[in-house]
Formats: C-alpha cells, structure tokens, sequence
C-alpha cells in the first residue's frame, strides 16, 4: 500500500468500526463529541500531508498515532455535555442546568424570540405542538426542516397538512407557514440560542413530523450535528434535499413518481437510504474518501449505478450523494 493512501484507509476502517458497532448497540457512540471535536479530522489531514513523503518508520508511527488518538477521544470521549465557545466559558452547572455566570442577561428585551417571560425566568425544557390545516386544493406541498442537535423524526400520516410535536431543552424550535403561489410551505426550524445539547439521555431536543399523504411533497433539510429517521414510504416525494455536517441519516424511499429525485450533501456522516426492491433507481456518488455500499445495482463507471431496467422505466429515483469521510449506503428493500 501507498504510504500516502494509509492514513485515508485507516479513517474509513475506522469510521465503519464505529458506526457498525454503534448500529448493533456494541458500543454506545456520543454524535455530540463529532460535534465538538471535528477539528481532529483536520489535524489527522494536516499530519498526513505535512509527513506525506517522508518514508521513516517513525512518521509513519506518528501520523497512525494521531489517528488513533483522534478516534480514542471520538469514542471515549465525554464532551457532548460541554459548552465549547472563545465567546461564552464561563458556563457553570446546578440543579436548574447549565447557566452563564459572566452574563446572564445577555437577552434583552428586544428580542421578540425570547423564552424569558416577566419574571426574567428562561424556559430550559419544554414541549410544543404545531399543526397546518390540509386544503384540498394543495396538490404539492414543501416542508423545509433546518437548525442542528437534535432528532428528527417522520413516519406518520396526519388528516393535516402537517403536524409536529417538539421536545425542548435550552433550545427551542420555530414553526413558520407561507404559500409560494398556491403551494403551501412549512417550516420547522431549531432557533440557534445558547445552551447545551444532551446527545445520550431522554433531555435532548427532538421533533417528530406528521404528514399529508396527498399532496406532492419537496422536502428541504438542512442540519448540523442530528439525527434524522424519515419513513417516507406512504408519501409521494418528489424531491428530497438533505445538507448535513456531522450526522446519522436514515431515510426509506416509497414507489417514485415520474421522477423523483434525492440530493444528499454530507460532511462526516452515516448515510442510509433504502429503495423499493422494483422501483428503478439510479445512483451517482461523488463521496472523496467515504466508504459506498450500493449492493444490487450494476456500476456503470467510476461514479454511477444503476439497477436493472432503470433505462426504459417510466417512474425513476434519481439519488445523488455528495460528501467528505462518511458511511454512504443504498439498500434495497
């Protein structure tokens, strides 16, 4: 092997490592600390570069070392319960949560956004519900998702349009409606507020989503460090739009349209999207040194798959993924 390809190899190797012992539940992995702690891929990147053509054993100690050490604090780590900011370190933690000591006034009254009522109280945890009536005159429909840490989750049908319910702690989710000429938009988005985000336990934010099963639908997620569940089978998808950094995405496709079409951007992410046994599908992956599992599709070159029949198919799933060090699989199902 290449010395230059080693360091590479061995992120992937390890990468696989944790996210499939984390899928069979043999190690419990914090999604908080890639949060944290994503500059490590930085560092184990510049090592390899800056030893890249030296050929001595110790280099090629020092840049697995770094690795190694990189994936051990990954892993083992305990950083999803800290607040890492140059602008906020004076965070302390009682019986109430975490709070600021330098400022904790910092909210003014301005902000029409704020969770403080009269009393100067701030809400820390908390749930909320939010609903759009259905039209029958909505035949397509856009659901756009955004804000990061956190779970989301979509597997239901509603009589609705749409229907949430969230679970708050520091953070807190704003729902927005417009129409975009006779399409109705929907929007659910985590307001970007200081706190913490509790990855392992019951207190973190999550939003779980309903939705209509009549209109077409055009769904729009953009989400830092989370965790999306979509069973978007009994749905008719048209598009699905995903940009993620550090995250674990799971999303199960239904029968397409004529053409429906999934664009999936990720940085160091789990990606998992399932297909319909019989619906055609074809694939293009531009995923640098991400590891791509697409079992039962021909490869028709370096960057393109396809199943049988896709060519003379009438309804098709187009699925293009795009990203850096991540675990990118398409499954038939």
């Amino acid at each position: 092997m290449k010395s230059e390809k080693l360091v590479p190899g061995l992120i992937l190797v390890l990468l696989g490592t944790v996210f499939l012992l984390d899928n069979f539940h043999i190690i419990d992995f914090r999604w908080g600390n890639i949060w944290h702690l994503w500059p490590i891929f930085l560092i184990m990147a510049g090592v390899n570069l800056v030893f890249a053509n030296n050929k001595a054993p110790w280099a090629t100690a020092l840049k697995i070392g770094v690795v190694i050490l990189g994936f051990t604090l990954l892993i083992f780590g305990h950083f999803e319960n800290r607040w890492f900011s140059p602008f906020n370190n004076h965070w302390s933690f009682n019986d109430q949560g975490w709070r600021n000591d330098r400022n904790d006034n910092d909210d003014n009254d301005d902000d029409n956004d704020s969770d403080s009522d009269s009393t100067g109280i701030v809400k820390v945890e908390g749930s909320s519900t939010y609903t759009q009536p259905y039209l029958a005159a909505a035949t397509s429909a856009k659901l756009i998702v955004s804000g990061g840490g956190t779970l989301y989750t979509l597997k239901d049908t509603t009589s609705l349009l749409f229907e949430a319910t969230t679970k708050e702690r520091f953070n807190r989710y704003i729902y927005t409606h417009r129409m975009e000429g006779n399409v109705p938009v929907v929007e659910l988005r985590m307001k970007d507020k200081k706190g913490h985000i509790d990855w392992d336990s019951d207190n973190g934010n999550s939003a779980t989503m309903k939705l209509n099963t009549r209109p077409q639908w055009d769904i729009d997620v953009k989400a830092g460090a989370t965790e999306l569940d979509f069973d978007l089978s009994p749905f008719k998808i048209k598009s699905l739009e995903i940009n993620g950094g550090a995250a674990s995405f799971h999303v199960k496709l239904g029968q397409p349209l004529a053409e429906t079409n999934v664009d999936v951007s990720t940085g160091v992410s789990e990606v998992e999207i399932k297909v319909p046994a019989n619906a055609a599908c074809r694939i293009t992956s531009d995923t640098g040194l991400s590891s791509n599992e697409f079992t039962g599709f021909d490869k028709k070159d370096d960057n393109s798959y396809e199943s049988q029949g896709y060519a003379t198919a009438k309804n098709k799933i187009i699925i293009h993924v795009k990203g850096g060090l991540s675990d990118v699989k398409v499954i038939k199902y």
